[in-house]
């Protein structure tokens, strides 16, 4: 049986990609998309221009505001932006709603599971027992990183991380940064993704004692977030050992959205690429090149993955697929 759920800020981009992640998903139903009060009452087609490739498969759907007055879904996804969702998302969990949200104010809130399915399943059980409860996946600059990392993290221990992200505008939502800024140019990235790279994948990584140093800057790509990595491993493998485990690595539950291989680790110096190797796995997979001893620390690579879907909606819906493989959902 699918479980219906609602989307709030469904007009947004990363609503957007919600919306068309969710329209043939073999396990959840869109029964409700809520937006801003000036989108309510409007057909879906009237209050946000699709931004998408395809068309909108709710064009005609009628769009409620984000009051869990109006919302029946237990089940809530949210793409709404950091201020609105710091007054609106904990409304809806006091009103016993489950929350998958993409936002950014409660990730580091002790009682919010920061998940990654395939990397600490097991911190979904911070909220069993639970009638409404708030879920949070990462920022989308640093998921290729953790992702790629934990193999290592939990074969050999990860001590400390440097790490420089290329990230596509669309991570910016719509219509994101200015052409001015853009076009023919590199922005070093003017808000706190740094200060989110620095902290996030430590709590992720149930590592505390982890040493990131991160810069971030923005490129002219559409879609997809290249982060260079190195890393300092508490013993050194080598650098077959480390491929091999990236290769093998894989959620312990099979879930839907949750591509097999995760992690793609290719041979190539000019790899990964956003336009050749995003969307492997359906957006959901990660990318893995130039895997070589590293001068400095132990081991240096690139890491790729879809900023919007890997790093937004497709991983919400997939920490839903967890929490209701574990029996928290439904």
């Amino acid at each position: 049986m699918t479980i219906d759920v609602a989307i709030l800020g469904a007009t947004g981009m990363v609503g957007q990609r919600f919306v068309q992640l969710l329209s043939a998903h073999p396990e959840f139903r869109v029964a409700e998309i809520c937006a801003s009060d000036r989108s309510a009452g409007k057909r879906y087609a009237e209050a946000a221009t699709w931004r998408l490739e395809g068309d909108n498969p709710l064009a005609d759907r009628v769009v409620l505001p984000c009051d869990p007055a109006a919302v029946r879904s237990r089940v809530v996804f949210s793409a709404l932006d950091s201020s609105a969702a710091r007054s609106i998302e904990p409304a809806f969990r006091d009103a016993g709603k489950r929350v998958l949200t993409n936002a950014s104010p409660f990730r580091m809130s002790p009682e919010v599971p920061l998940l990654v399915p395939e990397v600490n399943p097991e911190h979904a059980e911070l909220v069993r027992g639970r009638d409404g409860y708030i879920v949070a996946n990462p920022n989308c600059t640093h998921q290729a990183m953790v992702i790629a990392l934990a193999p290592l993290h939990q074969r050999w221990g990860v001590e400390a991380v440097c790490c420089a992200s290329y990230q596509a505008v669309s991570g910016a939502g719509y219509p994101g940064e200015s052409a001015w800024d853009m076009l023919g140019n590199v922005h070093p990235h003017p808000g706190d993704e740094e200060e989110k790279v620095a902290s996030e994948p430590r709590k992720i990584l149930s590592a505390p004692d982890l040493r990131i140093s991160a810069r971030c800057v923005r490129v002219p790509v559409a879609d997809g977030h290249l982060v260079a990595v190195q890393a300092k491993l508490r013993h050194d493998p080598g650098v077959d050992a480390i491929v091999e485990a990236m290769r093998s690595f894989a959620g312990p539950v099979p879930l839907p959205s949750s591509p097999r291989p995760l992690i793609h680790v290719l041979e190539g110096r000019d790899r990964p690429t956003p336009r050749q190797d995003a969307m492997r796995g359906g957006g959901m997979a990660v990318t893995v090149a130039r895997v070589e001893p590293c001068e400095v620390h132990t081991v240096k690579f690139f890491a790729l993955a879809h900023n919007a879907i890997r790093g937004a909606a497709g991983g919400a819906i997939a920490n839903a697929e967890l929490l209701r493989a574990r029996g928290l959902l439904g």
